[in-house]
């Protein structure tokens, strides 16, 4: 049995993945992984390298820093341990490639991964919370976003989404009455969206003609300003949440506006 510890000054995920993705081609060996995450000092390297070398086993590493690379270098020397760097090289040929030193700041890896996986939970989220759907299930967003149809509720929350908000969204339609859950939300979670009556009516209108003048009254003037207004009187029976005109403005404007004042950014 060969004992072997993957060392990193980050999580250490990264070399125990390694590790076990080429021990797939060594069948015939039993190996034990001993994972040791967050090796950040010269003293912790030290003591790595002499409990492997009571268990007469030896190191595969990630440590991004090159101090802590010799020290690991120079201690497995000392104690006939063998220690193998998987960063060491690839930051050496990436730093000669790019024209660029590298960071070296340990977990960068990790928190990327966090963030590129956050980003898609974020984004399931916006198209499973789209246009007023599991309404029970608005207190488990971030930000929720409300208006007509037409004030780029949906485009807004997959671009927020994007960035790693949990966002839902709720449409306000005329004479009906919105769920009552939005309204037991806390304050910074709502935001109105508003939009210029005449502009909005010029929107449904390409609409309407695209669907074949199938949407009724939907693109109608009259029709338009009061929903519109409507929907202004529930924003002032809510004072806490804040209300983003949307007129003719692009998505990331709006979206910046929607975390200034969600308090978000």
């Amino acid at each position: 049995m060969y004992h072997v510890f993957a060392v990193s000054d980050g999580s250490g995920g990264t070399a125990e993945r390694a590790l076990t993705a080429a021990l797939t081609q060594f069948t015939g060996a039993e190996v034990e992984i001993e994972r040791l995450a967050e090796v950040r000092t010269d003293e912790q390297v030290r003591q790595v390298v002499r409990d492997a070398a009571r268990a007469g086993g030896f190191i595969v590493h990630t440590l991004v820093s090159d101090s802590l690379r010799q020290t690991m270098l120079h201690a497995g020397r000392k104690h006939n341990v063998e220690t193998i760097d998987l960063m060491g090289p690839l930051l050496a040929r990436l730093s000669q490639q790019l024209s660029v030193s590298p960071a070296e700041k340990p977990g960068l890896f990790s928190q990327l991964n966090d963030e590129y996986f956050r980003r898609i939970e974020a984004m399931e989220f916006a198209l499973r919370h789209d246009d007023g759907r599991r309404e029970q299930e608005l207190d488990k967003a971030e930000i929720v976003l409300v208006g007509v149809s037409r004030t780029f509720k949906t485009p807004l929350s997959v671009y927020l989404s994007f960035k790693g908000w949990f966002v839902a969204n709720v449409p306000i339609v005329l004479q009906v009455n919105p769920p009552p859950t939005l309204f037991g939300l806390p304050p910074g979670h709502v935001c109105g969206l508003t939009i210029d009556p005449a502009r909005l009516a010029e929107l449904r209108r390409v609409r309407h003609e695209y669907l074949g003048g199938a949407t009724g009254n939907y693109a109608d003037p009259d029709f338009v300003r009061r929903e519109v207004e409507y929907a202004l009187s529930i924003f002032r029976s809510h004072p806490n949440w804040p209300v983003v005109d949307v007129t003719d403005k692009p998505i990331e404007e709006t979206s910046a506006e929607i975390l200034a004042l969600t308090r978000q950014d």
